[in-house]
């Protein structure tokens, strides 16, 4: 007998199922005759949601053929629980309405500074702020961040070369600090509208990684909106687990 799908359990999962099939095949470009299991292993790589929980979306699409009799979703022979419904569409809310970075954690107002600071200057201005990542601008185009750790080991190089220490902090200017650094990819500027999903997705492929900065478009010639370090990386989790 085919049941009433209004409300129902089923009705519920095959929506939130059907979405996020969807939602990965138009997000990532892929066959639309691909299967769901297929589908799931294929966006692993993209995504860090889908890397999370693999292995239950692969148990729902072996669950979606047990619900419906010849892959027709107007005749249910099955209904799953209540917790694997709302666990569905917890997935299904992180990946069709994501939370964003700056609706949550990277809302901050950005502590900014400019390429003609001396280090002194610098240094006193994590000091007094209590930030170890501030963007550093020169002519209104985002330089790099300085970085505390940076800066120490800067300045330990600048020692053992035979420099004095006041030398350092007065004569040298943040702008030379940072065009002396060998690597650059330590930060990277996203758009306004990146998501927590997105955002973890950088930390998570560069290890280097200590600061994401915001910006309208996405470009180094605008003044941040907001900031992501890898302190923000487990609060940024946690809102994805309780989303």
């Amino acid at each position: 007998m085919t049941k009433n799908l209004k409300e129902s359990n089923a009705k519920r999962f095959l929506d939130a199922y059907n979405n996020i099939d969807y939602a990965l095949k138009t997000r990532y470009g892929l066959n639309r005759a691909m299967g769901f299991s297929d589908l799931i292993r294929k966006s692993v790589v993209m995504n860090s949601v889908i890397r999370k929980y693999e292995d239950e979306l692969i148990d729902y699409g072996r669950l979606r053929n047990a619900i419906i009799h010849n892959n027709n979703e107007d005749f249910i022979i099955a209904e799953p629980h209540d917790s694997v419904v709302e666990d569905i569409e917890r997935i299904e809310r992180l990946l069709t309405t994501p939370p964003k970075v700056l609706d949550t954690i990277g809302s901050r107002e950005v502590l900014v500074t400019y390429a003609g600071k001396s280090m002194r200057e610098v240094i006193m201005l994590m000091a007094s702020s209590n930030f170890s990542n501030i963007p550093v601008y020169k002519n209104n185009e985002l330089i790099g961040v300085a970085n505390g750790q940076k800066i120490i080991n800067s300045m330990g190089t600048f020692l053992l070369s035979g420099g004095k220490c006041s030398s350092f902090l007065d004569n040298v200017q943040i702008e030379d600090m940072l065009s002396k650094l060998q690597d650059s990819n330590y930060y990277v500027v996203k758009k306004a509208d990146c998501t927590i999903e997105e955002a973890l997705g950088e930390f998570d492929k560069n290890h280097k990684l200590l600061a994401i900065l915001f910006t309208k478009n996405g470009n180094n010639n605008e003044m941040p909106l907001g900031i992501m370090t890898g302190a923000n990386v487990v609060e940024a989790q946690k809102i994805l687990e309780n989303y």
